[in-house]
């Protein structure tokens, strides 16, 4: 009997130890809930292999807003491909909002409006992978879309996801308005999970406007979001998104970009050199190179700005962290690591007179002994050794942008 009570005892306390180790591995679940459902979700998003580099392309939005219609993007396909933009990595053709029907169909479906997308969105993406190149298309995490000429994805994210899957899209930008005041980071999720249930790997960015920081926890969700609200086609407007977009470097990363807006090069609202500004800090830092303009038509100076490869190059670093200001002021400096020990250092004058700007080592991350040669990407040039600093004159709004390599 006493051996009966042993054995009791022992498996009662076994029984003690199992709950009480299952009560706090639930306690600690709960408590890192959280975090961990986020670095699942995060692995999930970067496991779709998309983004391990800032995307490249271009969008309707900033020249042609609701005027868009299939023969636009067929002949904005073939301009990226004759311009030999494609070639340098422009991939991705971004319809915007106002591609679709007024109402759902009899299904619950959206449907491309038949008046300017008459043949539909699955033969356009076919079109377009044909050249190829990858299909963007556009919806809202509320009841309607920004132009309220559609309906938003709201309700509805499971079947819309299936939909754009079904049509072969590559990309989706996700706008926040006509929403119900909710949190967009529960909207959003929902989406996310949605395109990752869909069978298709679809690129997600996230559009809110940087109205809760998403910097902060959007790359659990998708693989760029917006920091900013939108740009227009200004110096003060390009000048301020850059200053906002800066605050959230160090959120930045392969799989999850920082994005200050679509780029304005070559709609005219700007000067050649102040274009050349803004294609220097975008492509530091690491935000996302769609651009915006009539790229059928586009300038030679907008071509050649669009074209520099080794500003491109900057961007598309695999190392993957976005470059930041380090000296602010009139005179800026802007600077960001490279792979290889390398680094990519923007002088950029913000005045309206010309000034001489300095980028001494130590603001730059590099040793103050180090002899360094510095390429200019503009002009295409290499000059060198420096020690300690290095020195341009920079012209009003305009830049110098360099990429140092110690020796």
């Amino acid at each position: 009997m006493a051996r009966v009570g042993g054995q009791a005892t022992m498996t009662s306390l076994l029984l003690f130890l199992f709950f009480f180790l299952l009560s706090w591995a639930i306690d600690g679940a709960t408590n890192n809930n959280e975090s961990t459902a986020a670095e699942v979700m995060r692995r999930s998003v970067l496991g779709n292999g998309l983004g391990r580099t800032p995307p490249m392309g271009w969008n309707s939005w900033n020249h042609f807003q609701c005027n868009i219609n299939e023969r636009l993007i067929r002949e904005t396909a073939d301009a990226l491909v004759r311009t030999g933009l494609a070639r340098l990595g422009y991939h991705y053709v971004n319809i915007d909002d106002c591609w679709g029907e007024p109402y759902r169909d009899s299904q619950g479906n959206l449907a491309a409006k038949r008046s300017t997308f008459p043949s539909g969105i699955r033969s356009l993406a076919n079109y377009v992978h044909s050249k190829g190149l990858k299909l963007g298309i556009y919806s809202d995490a509320g009841s309607q879309t920004c132009s309220r000429t559609m309906p938003g994805s709201l309700g509805h994210e499971e079947q819309d996801a299936r939909t754009f899957a079904s049509w072969g899209v590559d990309y989706l930008k996700y706008d926040n308005c006509n929403n119900p005041g909710t949190s967009p980071r529960e909207r959003y999720a929902k989406m996310s999970n949605a395109l990752m249930s869909s069978g298709r790997n679809i690129f997600f960015s996230l559009c809110e406007w940087g109205v809760q920081d998403p910097a902060t926890w959007a790359s659990a969700i998708g693989n760029s979001w917006r920091t900013t609200q939108d740009i227009y086609d200004s110096w003060g407007s390009m000048t301020s998104r850059a200053d906002e977009n800066n605050r959230w470097a160090s959120y930045a990363r392969p799989g999850g970009w920082n994005d200050p807006d679509m780029l304005e090069v070559g709609n005219g609202g700007m000067s050649t050199e102040e274009y050349r500004s803004h294609f220097s800090i975008w492509a530091l830092a690491k935000a996302p190179l769609l651009i915006g303009c009539d790229v059928r038509s586009i300038s030679r100076d907008a071509l050649e700005i669009l074209s520099n490869s080794e500003v491109i190059a900057v961007n598309q670093d695999p190392l993957g962290v976005q470059g930041k200001k380090v000296v602010g002021g009139t005179t800026e400096v802007w600077a960001g690591p490279l792979s290889g020990g390398k680094v990519a250092v923007v002088l950029w004058n913000r005045g309206g007179s010309p000034a001489k700007i300095t980028a001494r080592w130590y603001d730059i991350g590099l040793s103050m002994s180090a002899n360094v040669n510095a390429r200019d990407l503009w002009a295409h040039k290499t000059f060198g050794p420096f020690r300690g600093q290095l020195t341009a004159a920079v012209a009003p709004h305009a830049v110098k942008m360099y990429v140092l390599s110690p020796r």
